[in-house]
C-alpha cells in the first residue's frame, strides 16, 4: 500500500463569501498540488471540500497521513459523524447537520476507498510547511474565483 502525506486547507474571504481550497499531496519525492474555489461559500465548506478532493484524487487504496487545521472536519469525521448518522443526519440538538451533502460524500469516500487514514490536526498559520503550502493553494483558489488567478 502506497504511503502518502496530505495537507489540506480552506480559505474564505467573508463567511459566507468567495472561498478556496488547497491540497498538497506528497509521496516520496513526488508532490502534487490541487486547488479550486467557489464564488459564495463558507470556510467550513472549503475545509471539507479540500479533504474530499484530496482523497478523491487518490487512484488506489493508500496509507494516508492527513494533516489539516480544521477541528470541525477532523472531529466531524472521527467523532461526530457516528451520532449524526444514527440520528438521521441530525445533531444532538435535533438540528439538521450543516453541509450534510459534503459530510455524506466524505463519509462515502472514507468508507469505500480502502484508504487507511490517520487524521492529524495542526495549528494553522504557525509555520508548518505543508499547512502553509495548502493555505497558499486555498488562497490561489480564492483568487481564481475572483478572476485574479
Amino acid at each position: 500500500m502506497n504511503h502518502i502525506e496530505i495537507h489540506t486547507d480552506g480559505a474564505c474571504k467573508g463567511n459566507p463569501g468567495p472561498g478556496g481550497w488547497g491540497v498538497l499531496l506528497k509521496s516520496g519525492a513526488t508532490e502534487k498540488e490541487l486547488f479550486g474555489g467557489e464564488a459564495v461559500t463558507t470556510n467550513n465548506r472549503m475545509e471539507l471540500t479540500a479533504v474530499i478532493e484530496a482523497l478523491a484524487a487518490l487512484k488506489r487504496p493508500c496509507k494516508v497521513a492527513l494533516y489539516l487545521d480544521s477541528e470541525y472536519v477532523r472531529k466531524g469525521i472521527t467523532e461526530w459523524i457516528h451520532g449524526w448518522k444514527a440520528r438521521g443526519w441530525r445533531t444532538a440538538t435535533k438540528q439538521p447537520v450543516k453541509n450534510v451533502e459534503l459530510w455524506q460524500r466524505l463519509d462515502e469516500i472514507v468508507a469505500t476507498s480502502g484508504h487507511e487514514i490517520d487524521w492529524h490536526w495542526v495549528r494553522g498559520h504557525n509555520g508548518n510547511p505543508g499547512n502553509e503550502r495548502a493555505d497558499a493553494l486555498a488562497n490561489k483558489g480564492v483568487d481564481q474565483i475572483r478572476g485574479r488567478g
